[in-house]
């Protein structure tokens, strides 16, 4: 047992907010990772991204789950470009506000995002016709491959 854990322990004790955090272990954020449902349809070094897809009042939305190694937290949506050998697919998140949650067990950042996508695009994604996937949020873009 190292020094600054001790130190963490005992400041915890005394109830010291940053203390405790940093000796939480999330399993809850874990356990979403391990059972994450859907299909996996791109990866990279840099995340993972999975999706399912759900009928709503009428409107058919894509979930997509984004497993990674950065926060996606914004406040102004993510654009998502599905690359096809004929089709450029762009899509608009549902929501504005992204929140990311981390497991401090994988380091990893778990992001649930909605899509409205009409029958056709659900077609393309389910045929696995999906070369590439990116997406865009905060002037950043990652690029994910049909695995």
């Amino acid at each position: 047992m190292d020094l600054f854990k001790v130190k963490d322990e005992i400041l915890a004790a005394f109830g010291n907010m940053r203390a405790m955090e940093r000796l939480h272990i999330d399993t809850n954020t874990e356990e979403k990772i391990k059972n994450i449902s859907g299909t996996k349809i791109a990866e990279s070094t840099e995340g993972q991204f999975w999706v399912s897809f759900q009928e709503l009042n009428g409107f058919l939305l894509l979930n997509a789950i984004i497993l990674g190694h950065s926060d996606l937290k914004t406040f102004d949506g993510i654009k998502l470009l599905l690359l096809t050998a004929e089709y450029e697919i762009e899509i608009e998140s549902d929501d504005k506000e992204i929140v990311s949650n981390f497991s401090n067990i994988s380091s990893t950042w778990i992001t649930k995002v909605s899509f409205i996508i009409d029958h056709k695009k659900r077609e393309i994604i389910e045929n696995g016709n999906v070369d590439a996937v990116e997406y865009y949020f905060k002037n950043k873009v990652t690029k994910l491959y049909k695995i």
